[in-house]
């Protein structure tokens, strides 16, 4: 019996160890061993429409994104690898006009111009621009659904930035 508990829970230990590794494995994200650090600078909100709580909410999930998935701690003053730059767009546009010339559906796109550094490499340095959408129902009130929706197309920039600092190492 003792030894059929043991071997009960080695098999639960390699299962759980095999799990956690394909998650890993899964996310695509390797961060090289010298690599220990990151920072994210506040990316100001330069875009034409303004929504004041923009700056704050992306800066703090990216960090948030870089904390949960990876095992980098977050440096306030300059890390190993470092991310900056301004979001350049905030906009709502409608998508699909019906015959009586009024939107069924309007999208809201934010841009976010984004630079990565890697003091540890230089060559992985890169800038680039990152846009992400959401579409809604034109008859639904905007100041109502609007921090989901920013919640929402935050969330996919960040995993698409993520995703281009730490995927191909």
């Amino acid at each position: 019996m003792v030894k059929t508990a043991v071997g009960a829970l080695a098999l639960l230990f390699l299962l759980t160890w095999s799990a956690c590794s394909v998650q890993m494995t899964m996310r695509g994200s390797s961060v090289p061993e010298n690599v220990e650090t990151a920072s994210v600078q506040l990316f100001q909100n330069r875009a034409p429409l303004i929504n004041p709580l923009l700056s704050q909410t992306f800066t703090e999930s990216m960090k948030d994104r870089i904390t949960s998935e990876s095992r980098l701690i977050i440096n306030d003053e300059m890390g190993d690898v470092d991310f900056s730059g301004e979001i350049t767009g905030y906009d709502l546009r409608p998508m699909a006009i019906q015959a009586n010339a009024v939107s069924a559906e309007t999208r809201m796109t934010i841009t976010v111009r984004v630079r990565f550094r890697n003091f540890k490499n230089p060559q992985q340095n890169w800038e680039s621009s990152f846009s992400a959408f959401s579409d809604f129902e034109s008859s639904q009130n905007i100041t109502a659904i609007e921090e989901q929706l920013v919640r929402d197309i935050v969330d996919q920039l960040t995993e698409n930035i993520f995703n281009r600092a730490f995927s191909d190492w």
